[in-house]
């Protein structure tokens, strides 16, 4: 009878294990390293770039032929002209209004539904429950949803930019999963307690459900801070203006910021057109990447948790 030595235990349990639970070799961690590395240099770079231009003189952009890699000349007054002259800056207020109203709204009532769909036993469960999943896989489509904002008479408001978009049907199964997840006998303790459902929503629920809301509220964020196709449809009036219109109004259309060749502003000597772009660009940029940060230890607890729960 042959001994079973421990030079053949492992070799019998990697033949049973899968590929991908094997521990990595060097090649493959150093095609990783490489990999990644490739990938942050390709965001890093242009971003790098964008940002040195938005700081740059007239002259140190003519010498470059354009976007600049090296800073030199640091010139702010691309900036002080995007927020003196008032197109820019109230593009903004207009987005911080629709990211700031939208999100809370999204959240709330994505939480409530979620939290509602959650409960086997709540009014009409499996109705309401196929009616958000139907979504998925039938759209309503440009015409009808612009008849419906248009009847509704949103158009040439920022609410036709938030009440359309105010529920989004993958964010709520997210939610609605990850509140499957939470024990039912801590909420029944509760409700033997003399919780109400509001109470438990508030004290208990929401708690324990701190990455989800938070992941999920930054895709709301994201979504309106970005929007653009639906402004170009229902904002016609220059005031109402979000910042991304204005963001392509200068790069894509080609326009000239207001402002350029006017009087210097400030003390400031006028700035290059492709400085104030890039300005632009880099002032839709900082929410984003400011708050991401925050929420992406998040992530993986929040959406991939919340999915496979339930």
């Amino acid at each position: 009878m042959t001994a079973v030595t421990p030079a053949m235990r492992d070799r019998r349990r990697r033949a049973q294990r899968p590929a991908w639970e094997e521990p990595p070799t060097v090649p493959g961690r150093l095609a990783k390293g490489v990999l990644l590395t490739a990938v942050v240099l390709a965001v890093l770079i242009p971003m790098w770039s964008v940002i040195v231009t938005s700081f740059s003189s007239k002259q140190a952009i003519a010498d470059a032929g354009g976007m600049v890699f090296l800073p030199r000349d640091f010139d702010i007054s691309a900036y002080v002209l995007i927020f003196t002259r008032g197109e820019v800056s109230a593009a903004i207020w207009n987005s911080v209004f629709v990211t700031v109203v939208g999100t809370t709204l999204s959240l709330v009532c994505t939480v409530l539904a979620a939290y509602g769909l959650s409960r086997p036993g709540s009014l009409w469960h499996r109705p309401l429950l196929m009616f958000f999943l139907i979504t998925f896989l039938i759209g309503p489509g440009l015409v009808p949803t612009y008849v419906v904002v248009t009847s509704l008479g949103l158009k040439d408001s920022h609410w036709a930019l938030i009440l359309p978009a105010a529920v989004n049907a993958f964010n709520l199964m997210v939610v609605r999963q990850f509140f499957m997840g939470i024990p039912s006998e801590l909420l029944d303790s509760a409700r033997i307690d003399g919780a109400g459902e509001w109470m438990i929503l508030a004290r208990i629920v929401l708690p324990l459900s701190k990455a989800v809301v938070a992941v999920v509220g930054l895709f709301y964020a994201v979504g309106y801070w970005n929007i653009y196709f639906n402004a170009v449809l229902y904002l016609n009036d220059a005031e109402d203006r979000v910042v991304q219109q204005v963001l392509q109004a200068y790069i894509i259309a080609g326009q000239s910021p207001a402002g350029i060749g006017s009087p210097p502003a400030l003390g400031f000597s006028a700035p290059p057109s492709l400085a104030v772009k890039m300005a632009v660009v880099v002032v839709v940029l900082i929410p984003v990447v400011a708050v991401y940060p925050f929420i992406q230890r998040h992530f993986t607890k929040g959406v991939i948790t919340g999915a496979l729960k339930g």
